[in-house]
């Protein structure tokens, strides 16, 4: 459930925290490229969010000892975002009998929250279905996110809890486009290079004007 509406970025609008930005096929970033974003925090001061499925090949057990065992597959960090990628946020699920309290646990949407890392993850162990951490994470100033919604960068979609520890990250951006149906889905099939142009302005798998044999 989001918030109500609430004066974001000077406008009025309702909070995107815990639901999805999906690179359109014109976000060139290569900071974002075809990256799924969860939003952890949209506040009238800016937005938070990390990147879903960039995998690194760094075991989180490498990094965090114990954690690692938390940490569903795989169990490696994710590259957040390019702001701090030296800090980390870890996400947890919780499990469905678990009605109290979690020290330590801060909800983002339903299930879904952010775990303190500099806690005994024994102590969350029986708590929660499974962690992912990311290495840095992606802020919008106020008002910049909303502007990049409008100009056609994002896409915003709501999430389903496996979202971010789903076991196959790099299919991520796809799925989530597929799921939607109807013309949103084609999207999930866009090509990352656009096709070649004849000098006739013809893509070139296409049969152009006077020029059927391609």
């Amino acid at each position: 459930m989001h918030s109500e509406g609430q004066r974001i970025g000077g406008r009025s609008m309702e909070s995107m925290t815990g639901r999805l930005l999906v690179a359109t096929p014109t976000l060139k970033d290569p900071n974002f490229d075809r990256t799924v974003v969860l939003l952890v925090a949209h506040e009238a001061g800016g937005a938070l969010g990390v990147v879903l499925n960039r995998a690194t090949e760094v075991p989180v057990a490498d990094v965090l000892g114990n954690w690692g065992e938390l940490a569903g597959e795989p169990a490696v960090l994710f590259e957040g975002g390019p702001v701090q990628p030296e800090s980390a946020i870890c996400l947890a699920r919780t499990r469905p009998e678990v009605k109290k309290r979690i020290t330590g646990f801060h909800q983002v949407s339903g299930a879904l929250g952010t775990v303190d890392l500099s806690a005994d993850p024994d102590r969350i162990r029986d708590s929660v279905a499974g962690i992912r951490v990311f290495a840095g994470y992606s802020g919008w100033s106020a008002g910049q996110l909303e502007d990049e919604i409008a100009a056609g960068s994002w896409f915003l979609f709501d999430a389903l809890p496996g979202d971010p520890f789903i076991n196959r990250p790099d299919d991520l951006w796809a799925m989530v486009l597929r799921r939607q149906g109807d013309i949103l889905a084609a999207v999930a099939h866009f090509p990352r290079t656009p096709p070649e142009l004849t000098p006739a302005g013809c893509v070139v798998f296409l049969p152009c004007p006077g020029n059927r044999g391609r």
